[in-house]
């Protein structure tokens, strides 16, 4: 294992030590546990969230315009998205942390 190597070893354990500080207080923040449990970098979150910030942002749009389907952009969402979750799962602690509610609500119509 080289130095390169190492330092992102340590980069992501204190990332995830910051996650579980944050978990100590508040059990229910579900994403967290997600990201810690599949080993989820703090860059491939914050694409995650500027991901989600995009389609929520498409959506306000659209909603705008009188759209009132929203697959596409659940198609997006899927071909998009950095993180290897299981999208149910990652729906579903989104919800349960209510980060960008209305944009999952919406996709939680299409599992």
């Amino acid at each position: 294992m080289n130095e390169q190597q190492i330092l992102k070893r340590i980069q992501l354990l204190e990332y995830h030590q910051k996650l579980i500080v944050m978990l100590l207080n508040n059990p229910n923040l579900e994403f967290y546990k997600l990201i810690i449990e599949n080993r989820i970098s703090e860059q491939e979150t914050q694409k995650f969230y500027s991901l989600c910030d995009k389609l929520s942002k498409k959506m306000e749009e659209q909603k705008a315009e009188g759209f009132v389907y929203f697959y596409p952009l659940f198609d997006e969402f899927l071909d998009s998205l950095p993180l290897n979750f299981f999208i149910k799962e990652l729906i579903h602690s989104c919800l349960k942390q209510q980060l960008y509610e209305p944009l999952f609500k919406e996709f939680v119509k299409y599992l």
